[in-house]
């Protein structure tokens, strides 16, 4: 088993300094709120209706209410020029940096952004990462925003990191199990770290699981009417089926050799068994992958963890899913500081630096 301070230590990213590079945060967003892919490391994944410009916007209006911050009005000078800097306050993949860019050029397009690192580089806790200067009240309106995103992405670019690199030579995917609203942010930073997106969503792809197969009359019958389905509408995309057991395996694959079909994965649900030592059992999963013998696509699902994916991934799959990347996502510890030598004294006292 690998062990996951192995899997984060920093010979494993062969990290080189860099100098400072300045990414220019009007470059990042244009005028109808999509994203220009210039100056970033990682592409967004696309969708054809989400708007990252008005989910910033909804977040810096949830954190303002119909006041403005108040603290900020009382205790800050509204001229106030000040440098503040992002901090690692513990080890990990570093995600949302690009997006970060976004939100400061939406609070005040005159505030200059500088990092050392980029998206999907490995950070140390006490490491000074990036720069904004600017001007102090809006630095400090964008601050919560910023860190609230940044440290989400972080934690499920950490987390992916660590299970992509497990999982080789299968591919880890996430699933659509994400935070109402932050699909894309959520997908975007699983790509950040390294892995695969499954389907944005219910639009792009089909994928015929238990209560389609169940509503249907079986998987076959579900089969063919998404086959007909796809037909009649001139749609193509590709199509995934889950399966529980081997028999229905094999049914797939018997209407797969025999009839012209859009199936080109099947998923292997709870096919990785549990055993009472803390270890799993993959025997299932082995024989479906033979049984299926590369004829389509392969994914493992169910049983996913840190502890799980090395072995599952040694099985011959095509891909693991694991919904874990982001509906259990610990965020990466990173703060926003005007008074860096400060929070690096309190950091210390608090091993958090």
């Amino acid at each position: 088993m690998i062990s996951v301070s192995r899997l984060l230590s920093p010979q494993f990213y062969a990290i080189q300094q860099r100098s400072v590079v300045k990414m220019s945060a009007s470059a990042t967003q244009t005028a109808g709120g999509g994203v220009s892919h210039g100056s970033m490391a990682i592409k967004p994944p696309s969708h054809p209706t989400y708007d990252l410009k008005a989910v910033i916007e909804l977040a810096l209006a949830e954190d303002a209410g119909d006041t403005g911050d108040v603290t900020c009005m009382a205790t800050i000078p509204f001229d106030m020029e000040v440098e503040a800097y992002f901090l690692a306050k513990e080890d990990g993949i570093v995600a949302g940096i690009a997006l970060a860019e976004m939100i400061f050029e939406q609070v005040d397009p005159i505030l200059k952004v500088e990092w050392m690192r980029k998206d999907g580089d490995y950070v140390h806790k006490g490491l000074k990462f990036g720069k904004v200067t600017g001007n102090a009240h809006k630095i400090v309106v964008a601050e919560r925003v910023v860190l609230n995103f940044m440290q989400r992405m972080s934690g499920i670019a950490t987390l992916t990191k660590l299970m992509a690199d497990a999982a080789y030579p299968a591919r880890i995917l996430e699933t659509r199990k994400t935070a109402p609203g932050l699909r894309l942010v959520d997908k975007w930073a699983v790509l950040i770290g390294g892995g695969k997106n499954h389907r944005m969503g219910l639009f792009d792809m089909v994928m015929i699981k238990d209560n389609h197969i169940s509503a249907a009359g079986g998987i076959i019958n579900a089969i063919k009417s998404v086959d007909e389905y796809l037909t009649l509408k001139n749609l193509d995309m590709d199509v995934e089926v889950e399966t529980r057991t081997l028999e229905e395996v094999r049914e797939v694959l018997e209407y797969v050799s025999g009839s012209k079909t859009r199936v080109s994965r099947i998923m292997l649900d709870n096919m990785v068994v549990p055993l009472e030592n803390g270890d799993v059992d993959v025997t299932m999963l082995e024989d479906a992958v033979e049984l299926i013998s590369g004829r389509v696509e392969t994914e493992a699902s169910g049983n996913v963890t840190i502890e799980t994916v090395h072995k599952i991934g040694q099985s011959g799959v095509t891909f693991i899913s694991s919904g874990a990347l982001t509906h259990s996502v610990k965020a990466l510890d990173i703060s926003l500081k005007i008074d860096t030598e400060l929070a690096l004294e309190v950091g210390r006292r608090t091993k958090r630096a």
